[in-house]
């Protein structure tokens, strides 16, 4: 069972979401939360698996709530939940460690699937995401971080995944470009995470970004 917790300052979202939640056969809606300093006693608590997070709430945001509950680099995937335009919030969620983004109208075979997507490792993040996340790039300019130093520990065809991961390529987009098997993707972008300590595919875009190895334009 996939154990979720619900972290949004409206009942009646998290009521319906965890009426729709529950009636799925592995996934098991544990609790929720009103706010985001609540989201995290109730996960310190509860140890869910995936948090769904909203973006705006009181006393704290869901911004905040993610950067503290990911801060030691373990903790459930975080799927953050938003009505309003992504474009203030892609980049500073995904920093923060967040797998992805969901919209509040999404269906209920769309909000399940998400929780399967991310409980299972992988990130939710559309093409459409990308690009504002890309656009963003743009808008602030330049490599942000100061070191390549891990990048030194890629080898040549790793720092090529990366690069087409970036710009926001499919792993079966990367293979054909590559001409090589979908598997063998996968394979180089796990050892890329895993050299590189991070924690999914935004993370991995936000950090080639960061470093300079892809800029907006390439």
């Amino acid at each position: 069972m996939i154990r979720v917790l619900i972290a949004d300052d409206q009942g009646m979202v998290r009521t319906g979401f965890g009426v729709l939640l529950n009636a799925q056969p592995d996934i098991e809606v544990v609790g929720d939360a009103a706010d985001g300093a609540d989201a995290l006693r109730r996960v310190a608590e509860l140890a869910p698996d995936v948090v769904l997070m909203d973006v705006r709430m009181p006393v704290m945001d869901g911004l905040e709530a993610t950067r503290r509950l990911l801060a030691g680099g373990s903790g459930p995937k975080v799927l953050m939940l938003t009505t309003f335009d992504l474009d203030d919030y892609v980049y500073e969620a995904l920093r923060a460690g967040a797998s992805g983004f969901l919209l509040k109208d999404a269906s209920a075979a769309e909000l399940a699937d998400a929780v399967r997507v991310v409980a299972a490792g992988d990130a939710l993040l559309s093409p459409s995401v990308t690009r504002r996340l890309i656009a963003e790039f743009a808008r602030l300019g330049g490599p942000r971080a100061p070191s390549r130093a891990r990048l030194d520990e890629l080898t040549e065809r790793e720092t090529e995944v990366l690069g087409h991961v970036a710009r926001g390529l499919s792993n079966t987009e990367i293979a054909t470009t590559l001409v090589v098997a979908e598997q063998t993707v996968k394979t180089h972008f796990g050892r890329i995470l895993m050299k590189l300590d991070l924690r999914d595919r935004p993370q991995a875009i936000v950090y080639a970004y960061e470093v300079g190895l892809v800029r907006p334009g390439d």
